[in-house]
């Protein structure tokens, strides 16, 4: 399943895919499965859930070890504080410093949730 997608990737592009790349293949294929387990329990399908839960365990053994709650935090306050960010404006600032740092092994969307709390 990675594999063809990694290789769709490439046929679609017509290049050969670095390892940011492969993890960004994967990173998407992780987000399309937490979407349609979402949207699968709305709809009560826990046929189609279980299906992508058993996907979504299988491709997460090749995401590296995700951060813990208290890692990303630690990152997001010396971040600010690198930075001098003080206000929502610096929000952009401070995620291009943290994507580098944090990308495939902490969701971005929590770390702009907790971004938002701590300058808002």
């Amino acid at each position: 399943m990675i594999i063809g997608a990694i290789k769709q990737k490439e046929i679609d592009d017509r290049i050969e895919l670095d390892d940011a790349q492969v993890m960004a293949v994967i990173q998407k294929m992780v987000k399309q499965r937490k979407d349609s387990i979402s949207q699968f329990k709305d709809a009560g399908r826990t046929d189609l859930v279980d299906v992508e839960e058993a996907e979504l365990v299988i491709i997460n053994n090749y995401m590296p070890e995700q951060l813990s709650e208290a890692e990303v935090a630690a990152a997001v306050d010396k971040a600010i504080a690198n930075s001098g960010a003080s206000s929502m404006q610096d929000m952009g600032k401070l995620m291009g410093l943290l994507k580098g740092q944090l990308d495939g092994k902490a969701d971005m969307g929590a770390v702009s949730g907790l971004i938002r709390s701590k300058l808002s």
